[in-house]
């Protein structure tokens, strides 16, 4: 009885750790930068330059974002928790509430802002390519005027 305990608890013990192989999520940190002949703005216009700086600790993770275009740059830094947990981060314009949470290796993040009177929704998912090099982001925005789907592709 004893040696069936024992080798159950071993047992056990590797499934445990080998689900949590599997399951890991992977680490998203890095210097990324938007390769816009990879990416798929739709009808929205495409950014001339894009550099996402993620720094990604545990659960926290955190987001420096410099965007260049015509109109000139824009910069932005955003903080979620990646367990689920509302977030509010200061954005140009007021606030974006949202949640970040793990779907297998992917990353969701789910927020909403108000701007000009308008409430813009948007999803997101994460998804780190097998070499890590490469970070796709799809996103569902959501505006009173229709949905779009957005595709940017970083590179490190």
């Amino acid at each position: 009885m004893i040696r069936t305990l024992a080798c159950l608890a071993v047992f056990t013990a590797a499934f445990l750790m080998l689900a949590g192989k599997v399951h890991a999520a992977p680490n998203l940190s890095g210097e990324w930068k938007l390769s816009i002949a990879r990416s798929n703005y739709g009808s929205f216009p495409a950014p001339l330059a894009m550099t996402r700086t993620v720094t990604h600790n545990g659960v926290t993770l955190t987001m420096h974002s410099v965007q260049k275009s015509a109109q000139g740059e824009v910069m932005s830094d955003l903080k979620y928790t990646t367990d689920g947990k509302e977030s509010v981060n200061k954005v140009q314009g007021g606030e974006s509430k949202g949640t970040a949470q793990w779907i297998g290796d992917k990353l969701m993040i789910d927020s909403a802002r108000e701007f000009q009177g308008v409430v813009l929704k948007q999803k997101e998912i994460w998804t780190l390519a097998p070499d890590g090099k490469a970070l796709t982001i799809d996103s569902h925005v959501t505006l009173p005027n229709g949905e779009y789907a957005v595709k940017q592709v970083f590179e490190k």
